[in-house]
């Protein structure tokens, strides 16, 4: 069901935050399920130690524990002896967001271990490199929309410029400047519409473990309530839900 995936593709740096359960010597469970093929890691001092791809076929939180306990057993890592769980937030697959998020929270509840929730956006623009700024990340939204936000690179790396945005392509595009790069899980559908988009290299459009880590190691613990709190980031319903909403009044 689970088979290995080489974390060497892309090696962001990771630099840790300084705050409280920060140091990336201690082991941290990676869980990142924003496209269609899920996966799960361990890090350890600023890499991806193990990885794993979850069958696609199979979306179901219980179908993620067996992943996540085989990586442990494999490490020789007790669940308890982890320093926290990153969890890639989304914009990306609601089903697979729901179930990342959820046993995210279960096992950091659990094992009293810290939360990071890191927006995927900011996992994938940390993959970039880093002559590539500014870097508009985005992805497809489906009927005609985008997801969309800008990215600088400064002296403390990564940095958003906007919030995270939905609109038309055709309006996103009038944003997007001459000396902009493009990266995310829509570029190449981005640059089919506007092939003088300057992209980033292929093997960084899409969230990777390390980009997940990279970025997570750079963000604060979440607290208790905002751990009971947290959800996906969904801008949008998905389509069945929409399908589910009574037609709005002429």
């Amino acid at each position: 069901m689970f088979d290995p995936v080489d974390s060497s593709a892309t090696m962001p740096e990771v630099v840790s935050n300084g705050g409280s359960n920060s140091g990336t010597s201690d082991p941290w469970l990676l869980i990142e399920t924003s496209g269609r093929t899920g996966q799960v890691g361990l890090a350890r001092r600023g890499e991806v130690i193990l990885s794993r791809l979850l069958d696609p076929s199979r979306r179901h939180a219980r179908d993620l524990t067996p992943a996540v306990v085989e990586l442990l057993q494999q490490a020789g890592i007790a669940p308890a002896a982890c320093a926290g769980v990153m969890v890639s937030l989304g914009p990306g697959s609601f089903t697979g967001l729901r179930v990342g998020v959820m046993s995210a929270k279960t096992f950091a509840y659990a094992t009293g271990c810290a939360l990071r929730a890191v927006p995927t956006f900011a996992a994938v623009a940390e993959q970039a490199p880093p002559r590539c700024t500014p870097l508009w990340v985005v992805a497809d939204a489906l009927r005609g929309h985008a997801y969309a936000q800008l990215f600088q690179r400064s002296d403390h790396g990564w940095e958003a410029q906007t919030e995270l945005l939905l609109l038309p392509w055709e309006q996103w595009r009038s944003h997007v400047a001459a000396e902009a790069f493009v990266s995310g899980p829509g570029a190449l559908q981005a640059a089919e519409h506007w092939p003088e988009l300057a992209l980033t290299p292929p093997e960084t459009h899409h969230p990777t473990l390390q980009g997940l880590y990279a970025a997570g190691s750079r963000m604060p613990d979440l607290s208790r309530s905002e751990l009971f709190a947290l959800e996906p980031l969904y801008i949008r319903p998905s389509y069945a839900e929409e399908q589910r909403r009574p037609p709005s009044s002429p």
